[in-house]
């Protein structure tokens, strides 16, 4: 039996990102890992946040692919800011992801799953997206790259190794009663 994870992603809009998403859904399976995703493998009645933790309660891990959604041409962060020491600055020809891949990572932290989430080259690094937050690795990827050598780099292949480690201990203590001490 595979061990479900939740895999979280905006709808892709380009034939790249469909591509990534199929081939990080066989990488997972190959990991006997089953990726569910609301919308795709799973439906809901309830709102969407209810859902969501449902399927996360459910699940052992939680894995966010941050395509790129939305581009800015021309923008510009903290605009006409009145106030000493804030400074605003150039977002110009950014791309923003999907709200989700800011909510779901923050409620799969809540509640302690593993999270590993990746960056689509150009995607703005705000709020959880920034390196650190979250305290693991954030990896960047570029679709305008050869898939097959993407997913067979090191760095691929090294944090997967180490995210699927922390969902097979999430799976084996679930199984586990509840301790008093």
């Amino acid at each position: 039996m595979n061990k479900p994870v939740f895999l979280s992603y905006p709808v892709p809009f380009t034939q790249k990102q469909k591509k990534f998403i199929e081939r990080v859904c066989e990488e997972l399976e190959g990991k006997g890992l089953q990726p569910r995703t609301l919308g795709v493998t799973d439906y809901d009645m309830d709102a969407p946040l209810t859902a969501i933790r449902r399927l996360m309660v459910e699940s052992n891990g939680l894995l966010t692919i941050a395509f790129r959604r939305a581009y800015i041409h021309d923008g510009t962060g903290k605009p006409n800011s009145d106030l000493e020491n804030v400074q605003s600055y150039d977002i110009s020809e950014k791309w923003l992801t999907s709200p989700y891949c800011q909510i779901e990572p923050a409620m799969a932290f809540q509640i302690g799953l593993p999270i590993l989430i990746f960056r689509e080259k150009g995607v703005m690094a705000d709020g959880i997206l920034e390196k650190g937050v979250i305290g693991t690795y954030l990896p960047e990827f570029d679709l305008d790259d050869d898939l097959d050598i993407y997913f067979k780099q090191q760095e691929w292949k090294q944090l997967m190794r180490k995210w699927v480690k922390l969902v097979d201990t999430v799976y084996e203590n679930k199984g586990c009663p509840p301790k008093l001490y």
